[in-house]
């Protein structure tokens, strides 16, 4: 498993992240199970590191931005204390985004795609998800009540929420019932939002001058 995960780093890490959307409502609602969802945490670091270094990337700086969360994750899970959320999502948030960076350099190498580049797609969509997901987490911290929701309005959202409202937008299909309410928070939804659409664009354009770079092979 170990040699195929180095192959496909990518398909390992996209079906770690669904997998962690599945598991993570039953995580939420107790000490133990946010214990889990701090170890949850680190094993999808450490798929986020290999992903990095299977790319053109600078593979230290996935390291330097891993150790740290990954001690974070540690701590929160002995002490089952989450104080220190907003800082390893910070730390989170920027290994995710620079994740996903690597994986796109990754996708636009060069002019064929292989079998993890397909992943890559995926893997990529997910960790900019995951990567707003945690801005949201940090944001809800420095201004509580940034975002509401139909049952208890007035509570912190919880991690299941941030996530589903971050793949509402970067999905741009807007269905969440989690939204935000204040200013800052807005902004950093319409970043998403933007974000989202130029991925679209982006792999919209590649399969295009791909069958392009196909046909002119094909006529010379």
């Amino acid at each position: 498993m170990l040699r195929a995960a180095r192959r496909e780093p990518s398909a390992f890490l996209l079906g770690a992240q669904l997998l962690g959307v599945l598991l993570y409502p039953a995580m939420q609602d107790s000490d133990v199970g946010r214990s889990l969802f701090s170890v949850f945490g680190i094993l999808i670091l450490g798929l986020v590191v290999l992903a990095v270094r299977s790319s053109p990337a600078l593979n230290w700086v996935g390291i330097v931005l891993g150790i740290p969360a990954t001690i974070l994750l540690l701590i929160q899970a002995v002490t089952r204390d989450d104080t220190l959320l907003p800082y390893s999502s910070a730390i989170e948030a920027v290994l995710y985004f620079y994740a996903g960076y690597a994986l796109i350099r990754y996708m636009l190498a060069d002019h064929e795609i292989t079998r993890d580049e397909l992943w890559a797609v995926g893997a990529t969509f997910t960790l900019v998800a995951w990567a707003f997901a945690y801005i949201y987490v940090v944001w809800q911290a420095i201004e509580p009540g940034s975002f509401t929701a139909a049952v208890e309005p007035h509570q912190d959202r919880s991690w299941i929420e941030l996530l589903f409202l971050s793949f509402t937008n970067l999905s741009s299909t807007g269905l969440s019932d989690v939204v935000p309410v204040k200013p800052f928070a807005r902004s950093l939804v319409m970043l998403e939002q933007l974000a989202g659409l130029a991925f679209i664009a982006m792999l919209v354009s590649r399969l295009v001058g791909m069958l392009v770079i196909s046909r002119a092979a094909e006529r010379s």
